[in-house]
């Protein structure tokens, strides 16, 4: 499969999708959604869901992914343990705000990186 995590990296680059939505609209031809579908699905998954800086939303958007593609429970559940435990031990978090430096002022991973990451790991399970 082709590699889509420049396409999703720079979606988030381009400002005009949050990380969940840059990761889901990547994959639209894949899931069976379609662009616009794609963003309103991610949209409460902005700055930590609902910016409440928790789980990052470029996980969130690789486990919808994820399920739509595969359509199954224990995969898409396991598949989406094997991509957060990836995306903790490359960036020391999982978390928005841990992710962003929010209270420590040193950035872990910048949002495209996170984006690009998620969809790696994405992309080795499918």
């Amino acid at each position: 499969m082709e590699s889509r995590k420049c396409i999703a990296a720079e979606n988030k680059r381009c400002g005009k999708y949050n990380c969940a939505q840059a990761v889901l609209c990547a994959y639209s031809d894949l899931t069976g959604l379609d662009e616009e579908t794609s963003k309103n699905l991610a949209y409460a998954f902005a700055a930590g869901m609902g910016n409440m800086e928790g789980t990052c939303g470029a996980i969130v958007g690789a486990g919808m992914t994820l399920s739509m593609i595969t359509k199954d429970r224990a995969k898409a559940m396991k598949g989406m343990r094997v991509v957060m435990e990836k995306f903790r031990e490359r960036n020391g978090s999982t978390i928005c705000k841990d992710l962003k430096g929010i209270e420590t002022k040193t950035v872990l991973r910048e949002c495209p990186d996170c984006v690009a990451d998620a969809c790696e790991f994405l992309e080795e399970l499918l």
